[in-house]
């Protein structure tokens, strides 16, 4: 889930006084290439398709550098469109709010609430402990205690919490074997939480900004196709996530960093942890009831088509079924906690979810998004996408697997150096018109380079969780490199086959065939 500390903490982060040579050479570099782009003609009689070419090259160029705060970034559509006759502001702002940032402030507000009562810790310390074993098998139990809690919340808040328990366990075993001997041991523990932070993220919409990027854009560029639901998304995602789980606590574990095996776990700490948060309270369990009722409630809303098998949706019991989005669950269930009452003495609101939960929603991360969808509409409705499409037509020929693959590998390197979330808004049009260039269906392309924008394991730059782990002290940023590209190819790997077997069955992909609604797209 993306959060005040986002997914994509990079947004947040505010721009320091002395800037970078890069964020300076980007600073200057924008407005050049913006200027330079406004000199061509791209295509004759159309010149809106030119100056909607010389925004997306100044947007790009911001986004990928950080010259400004991202979310900075994201307002240029707002007079730059008006200014160059590619748009009123009046009907570019509405681009800014809709049901996918209902969706994400709905699923943010429950996941506050779940850190405000600390439901998330138990949760992580109750994995943990129901693990347990050997030292490969506590570093298992963190890793799947933050994977599930990325699902659904912050991940970098998610990393944030986990640490310290993490170094609880490190600091005990460094006491007992010294800190050379438990060496491997606290590496495997900090770069578990990390990537599974990033894997679990992956496995649900709510999960990480580029996938809530990925359904409004697809929205976006074509208005009649059908949408992608959580259920449907989840069903796709979440063996991938488990597959890149697996393969990330082996590697740690049994090939890069493996502990010595008179080295034990002291579980005490664990335990210790878990008597300090003491019993669960009516807070916490009504949390846990809404947390778990909204989600069987994504899942099972719309009908889910496995194949010749077919779960009916809910909403289709409903007069109005047809209305209702993960939108309109998500933020159902979050008023709800506004009228449950507290009964904890000192509780500093009256009911579980206070109003200063507003405060904390990360409106950065939600003026990122509508730059992004402000983009996606801007290249469907100048007709830059189309353009863009056509250039790349000679792709064609290149077999799919092999595209896939290919943008996989270019997604997951890119944004080992760029924001995942900003990098996707500006490149899902792009591939989306390259899909109907060349007859392949969008989301072949589309949903492999979102899933891709969240698997950067090498630097500690390329994710929040990665930077938190790596201020531990506990790792190097050569051994992080070192597990993370082998991690990066295996994801291209792994994303790649999986979704190529089950994405056509999920989304009625038929190879060769060009829906109608895409026909008509962008």
């Amino acid at each position: 889930m993306a959060q005040t500390t986002s997914q994509d903490d990079r947004s947040a982060r505010p721009t320091p006084e002395g800037r970078s040579r890069g964020q300076r050479i980007g600073l200057w570099l924008g407005p050049l290439l913006f200027l330079l782009m406004l000199l061509l003609d791209l295509e004759p009689g159309r010149p809106e398709i030119t100056r909607m070419a010389a925004v997306a090259l100044l947007m790009a160029t911001w986004w990928i550098t950080d010259a400004i705060p991202l979310f900075a970034t994201a307002l240029l559509p707002l007079f730059l469109f008006p200014l160059l006759g590619i748009e009123r502001t009046g009907d570019t702002a509405p681009i800014y709010f809709n049901s996918t940032i209902v969706l994400f402030l709905g699923g943010f507000m429950i996941a506050l609430t779940m850190e405000k009562w600390d439901v998330h810790r138990r949760i992580a310390l109750w994995v943990i402990r129901s693990v347990g074993g050997g030292p490969a098998r506590i570093v298992l139990g963190f890793m799947l205690a933050s994977a599930f809690l990325s699902m659904w919340i912050s991940n970098t808040a998610t990393a944030i919490m986990m640490l310290p328990v993490g170094l609880a366990v490190i600091l005990r075993m460094e006491e007992q074997f010294g800190r050379d001997r438990t060496r491997a041991f606290s590496v495997s523990i900090m770069l578990g939480i990390a990537y599974a932070c990033s894997a679990g993220g992956i496995a649900t919409l709510v999960g990480t900004p580029p996938n809530l990027s990925l359904q409004r854009i697809f929205q976006i560029t074509f208005p009649d196709a059908p949408h992608i639901s959580f259920g449907v998304w989840l069903v796709m995602a979440l063996p991938i996530a488990a597959i890149m789980l697996a393969l990330a606590w082996a590697l740690i574990t049994h090939v890069f960093f493996r502990v010595p095996e008179e080295v034990t776990v002291d579980r005490t700490v664990v335990e210790s942890e878990i008597r300090k948060l003491g019993p669960i309270g009516f807070e916490e369990r009504a949390i846990l009831v809404v947390f778990v009722l909204t989600a069987v409630l994504w899942v099972f809303r719309a009908p889910l088509e496995l194949g010749a098998i077919t779960i009916p949706g809910w909403s289709a019991l409903l007069p109005y079924g047809h209305l209702i989005d993960d939108g309109t669950i998500a933020i159902t269930m979050a008023g709800i906690l506004f009228f449950i009452p507290t009964r904890s003495p000192g509780a500093k609101s009256p009911t579980v979810m206070g109003p200063g939960v507003v405060l904390r929603l990360p409106w950065n991360i939600v003026l990122l998004f509508g730059g992004g969808f402000a983009l996606a509409h801007g290249f469907q409705a100048t007709g830059l996408a189309r353009l863009i499409g056509d250039a790349f037509g000679g792709l064609a020929a290149v077999p799919p697997l092999l595209l896939i693959f290919v943008i996989c590998l270019v997604m997951t390197f890119l944004t080992e150096l760029t924001s995942n979330t900003a990098t996707t808004e500006m490149v899902l049009p792009i591939f989306a018109a390259i899909g109907v260039s060349t007859g392949i269906h969008p989301l072949l392309l589309m949903v492999p380079a979102t899933l891709s924008a969240s698997c950067a394991f090498m630097m500690p730059v390329a994710t929040p969780p990665n930077a938190v782990v790596f201020g531990s002290d506990r790792v190097k940023i050569a051994e992080m490199a070192r597990v993370g590209i082998v991690l990066n190819f295996f994801g291209a790997v792994v994303i790649t086959l999986i979704f190529r077997a089950v994405g056509p069955l999920l989304f009625g992909i038929e190879p060769g065939v060009l829906p109608d609604w895409a026909v008509a797209g962008p």
